[in-house]
């Protein structure tokens, strides 16, 4: 059973928690957020956001998991049967994360197996729409693009073998191998793009600040936006991962670990990608603003363009990226995958190898359906209703529910007994007041925008979303517990 399942050491637990939090944002989302908000003046929100909102709700999310040590729809049963119904819709929330997000993964393995050959040839955005991520088209929404397919159905095989065993013996042991790869891999990149003509051009048109900028609420937005989920804040991942320390454990300490090597590596990523267009722009002519993208667009199209012009150097750096970047996911995908694999597999009594086949069989399934020839559309609009109007919110009642209702001054001596560094008032004001304030405005203004400009295809899929994922919470939530047999 889940709630049995207990790392072998700190380090394992640290090194998974940096897997989940490091993952394909930090590569392709951090330097353009980086860049379109102001430059350099941008890392005085971005530090601010750390420290009233990273730092003291992952400390939170530790304390919960830590001293409950159970699944997140136990740890909310157990302090209100109502809010296991919270919990579910949280938890298949993030499990539709998991599956959009293994159809990224698999673009990306499409593209490292044609980095060896540049079989996306001279036209990169073409080779991305009709053999990888297709288009907005909805005409097209009844073929697969297979090669997608394929590496859609490798990976849950690869996600299965993993999630499959013990905490310590899964996702511990390959986070031991892939996050210190990861790191090697990529400071293998940054370093040699910082030695390219033109990368101090990428540098200087990414931290030049625009001072006027820091009195945009729209600054501050984004900051917070983009820590909650680098971070993957209040996705019920902290609080499962935390259920499986052992005694004694350094909770904060741990906490400033993870904050520390997730902010490094997004920052040092975002010193390596903007290098690597500089030189492009450098090379080519092409102004930085025409370069400059995020998510698929950057480093689906714009990076095989430059890897293109690189010549042979070209042939290794975009091995090693893509890799990087199949790394980070593999490492992501298993953290989200593991908050609905705990519940499930403490609420219905199955054993986690039982729990982990069925859910990679659902999720698989309906990963397939997402690889159709208009893929990246339908990946986009999920992504943007699960994140901006689910999980935020269901942050925010988090916050409310474990601060106010169950009180958050309980969880204070569990995470001050053997850390470093302690908390007190300041922790509890963060939590009680501030935190839920910024997320409720945040929610406000991204269901705006959200809404607004949505077309109608776009809001069918975003009901169906919904309405399919409180119809299933209600039933799990209904369903009788393995423990209520005993």
């Amino acid at each position: 059973m889940s709630e049995h399942a207990q790392w072998d050491s700190s380090l394992s637990f640290i090194l998974a928690m940096i897997g989940a939090a490091v993952g394909l944002g930090n590569i392709w989302r951090f330097s353009y957020v980086l860049y379109s908000n102001g430059g350099g003046t941008f890392f005085i929100p971005y530090f601010v956001a750390i420290a009233i909102m990273g730092v003291p709700f992952l400390i939170l999310e530790y304390g919960v998991g830590f001293s409950f040590k159970d699944s997140f729809s136990n740890v909310m049963r157990k302090i209100d049967p109502r809010f296991e119904y919270v919990a579910w819709i949280l938890v298949l929330f993030v499990f539709i994360v998991t599956i959009y997000y293994m159809v990224i993964l698999s673009w990306d393995l499409v593209y490292l197996l044609a980095s060896f050959t540049f079989n996306w040839g001279t036209d990169t955005a073409a080779y991305f729409v009709q053999n990888v991520g297709g288009s907005s088209n909805l005409s097209n929404a009844g073929f697969l693009l297979i090669p997608t397919t394929i590496g859609v159905l490798i990976l849950w095989v690869i996600l299965w073998f993993i999630s499959n065993k013990d905490v310590d013996k899964g996702i511990g042991k390959v986070s031991k191998i892939l996050i210190p790869a990861l790191f090697i891999i990529m400071a293998i990149i940054i370093v040699y793009a910082l030695t390219l003509p033109g990368a101090s051009i990428g540098i200087n048109t990414l931290l030049t600040p625009d001072w006027s900028r820091l009195w945009d609420v729209n600054i501050w937005l984004a900051a917070f936006a983009q820590i909650i989920f680098s971070l993957s804040m209040g996705q019920a991942i902290a609080l499962t991962y935390a259920s499986y320390l052992p005694e004694k454990s350094k909770l904060i300490d741990n906490v400033l670990i993870v904050v520390a090597s997730n902010s490094l590596f997004e920052i040092c990523t975002a010193f390596g990608v903007f290098s690597i267009l500089g030189y492009m722009s450098s090379t080519t002519g092409v102004p930085m603003i025409q370069l400059v993208t995020e998510g698929t667009g950057l480093v689906f199209i714009v990076f095989p363009m430059i890897f293109n012009i690189m010549g042979p150097i070209g042939r290794i750096l975009a091995p090693l990226l893509f890799m990087a970047i199949l790394f980070a996911g593999i490492t992501s995908a298993l953290g989200f995958l593991e908050p609905m694999l705990s519940s499930t597999s403490a609420k219905i009594g199955w054993s986690r190898k039982k729990t982990a086949t069925v859910l990679t069989i659902i999720g698989c399934i309906f990963s397939i359906a997402l690889t159709s020839g208009i893929s990246s559309y339908l990946v986009g609009i999920i992504d943007s209703f699960v994140n901006e109007f689910g999980i935020l919110i269901l942050i925010g009642v988090q916050c409310v529910l474990f601060a106010w209702y169950y009180g958050v001054e309980r969880f204070i001596p569990v995470l001050n007994e053997a850390s470093t560094f302690k908390v007190g008032k300041l922790w509890i004001f963060v939590i009680k007041f501030l935190l839920p304030l910024v997320l409720i405005i945040m929610w406000a203004i991204g269901i705006v925008q959200l809404f607004s400009s949505a077309k109608p295809f776009e809001i069918m899929v975003d009901l169906i979303i919904i309405s399919s994922v409180m119809v299933v919470a209600f039933l799990l939530t209904r369903s009788k517990a393995a423990d209520e047999d005993i």
